[in-house]
């Protein structure tokens, strides 16, 4: 494999990361079923040209097992992120789009074979985009951190 088809590869794994992130937030936000939003992704969002920009292709297996996997241990999920937040904090009254990040990193932390400092590393990267201010990206670190270190303690 070549450097360049490697570069390519995360960056697929990266637009995927975000791209499950933007599917979850939706799917809170408009009740819509993981069924409809992984489709709306899939056909209309990976690749495509929005006025005049193209959008990031994303990995598609890792976008889905993302979305299902966030959905399917969604309960376990907010129970991990519930016990990294500050007692007064509960992940009820996070911003929806953290809560989208936390739902979708604590998949791949569950089911994903990519090391936790690197599932930590790409969402810390994931909330940089959506938060450019950097804030929120000290915030993310510190609770995936603490997830990571409950989903897969052998990892540390």
């Amino acid at each position: 494999m070549t450097m360049k088809k490697a570069s390519k590869g995360r960056q697929m794994k990266a637009a995927a990361r975000l791209y499950a992130v933007q599917a979850l937030f939706q799917m809170e936000a408009s009740g819509q079923t993981v069924d409809a939003v992984l489709r709306e992704f899939e056909e209309y969002r990976f690749g495509a040209t929005y006025e005049g920009e193209q959008m990031a292709e994303g990995d598609p297996v890792l976008f889905r097992r993302l979305v299902e996997a966030a959905v399917n241990w969604q309960a376990r999920i907010d129970q991990m992120t519930d016990r990294a937040l500050v007692e007064k904090w509960p992940i009820a009254r996070i911003d929806p789009t953290l809560r989208a990040l936390f739902r979708a990193a604590g998949a791949e932390l569950i089911e994903g074979e990519a090391p936790p400092k690197v599932v930590i590393s790409e969402f810390v990267d994931v909330a940089k985009a959506f938060f450019p201010e950097g804030r929120e990206a000290k915030f993310v670190n510190a609770v995936l951190d603490h997830m990571a270190r409950e989903a897969r303690p052998e990892a540390f």
